[in-house]
């Protein structure tokens, strides 16, 4: 797993011997943060790659295509979406789609590694102009706070409409945020009616990941749902899960919101195509 300097490629290799690679043109930077191993790298079609412990987080030509996906759903299916919490999302990507909703009074994004936020603003063509006013506390709807989104999640009196999990793969590490006590300290964090939404890994690649997560948040949210969507840089398809507290209904989305968000991936206009899984995956779901 890893870049190749002979080869010049950064290869991702996920169970059973599949792979995800790019071309890469240089190493730009490379360091141990407190957390994680963190590297970027210039690729030759896709512009510049972040890559965590060996895993790839986003290319900047496509990180639309995870990004709309995870953030506009939830935002349009919910009425009214005033407050919005963000763990994880240190690129800036998830927070910069959260916004473009005007609905949206305060934001808050919660990172546990700084060393994330700051080579996503210096190297980065993401979110940089955002990013830049969250470290001068100068966008007014939005904060940013460095420090452990489990913790903030079980200490916080914040209540919030919409819960967004911008973490890396159910494995490992970001285990803790897939676990039932971490969902029942989001279920409580949120108001009446309320949305939760988290990635849960490769569809056929991590499929006994995705089922652990929605057995637990079976156990807690009034109702979840599961789809996926192809992801340019991930082991697609590319499987989400959303926790529903209240009578809302993710499966309507309100498609007049959605005309001035500029949307390149998602299209609200066919939301129900991102129920469709492979028959054997619903199945083992169905049966969870």
């Amino acid at each position: 797993m890893g870049y190749n300097e002979q080869e010049r490629a950064f290869i991702e290799w996920y169970p059973r011997g599949y792979g995800v690679g790019f071309k890469v043109r240089e190493r730009l930077f490379e360091t141990q943060t407190k957390y994680q191993r963190l590297e970027i790298y210039e690729t030759e079609g896709f512009g510049k790659l972040l890559v965590l412990d060996g895993t790839v987080q986003l290319v900047e030509v496509g990180e639309e295509s995870y990004h709309e996906v995870l953030v506009h759903p939830v935002m349009l299916a919910h009425p009214n979406p005033r407050r919005v919490l963000v763990i994880g999302g240190g690129d800036g990507g998830t927070l910069r789609e959260v916004l473009k909703h005007g609905t949206v009074e305060k934001a808050t994004m919660v990172e546990i590694d700084d060393g994330v936020v700051e080579a996503s603003y210096i190297y980065l063509d993401v979110a940089k102009d955002l990013l830049d006013r969250l470290l001068k506390g100068e966008e007014p709807r939005a904060e940013l706070i460095i420090g452990d989104g489990v913790k903030y999640l079980r200490e916080s009196d914040e209540r919030f409409d919409v819960i967004i999990v911008d973490s890396t793969d159910p494995v490992g590490p970001a285990k803790l945020l897939f676990s039932e006590e971490f969902y029942r300290s989001a279920y409580e964090k949120l108001n009446e009616k309320g949305l939760y939404i988290t990635q849960a890994g490769s569809v056929y690649l991590f499929t006994n990941e995705l089922l652990d997560a929605y057995r637990a948040m079976k156990r807690v949210f009034d109702r979840v749902y599961y789809f996926s969507f192809p992801v340019i840089g991930y082991a697609s398809p590319w499987s989400f899960l959303v926790g529903v507290k209240g009578d809302i209904d993710f499966r309507k989305v309100d498609t007049r919101r959605a005309e001035k968000l500029g949307l390149y991936y998602y299209d609200p206009e066919r939301h129900e195509t991102l129920f469709q899984m492979p028959k054997y995956v619903r199945d083992l779901l169905e049966r969870a």
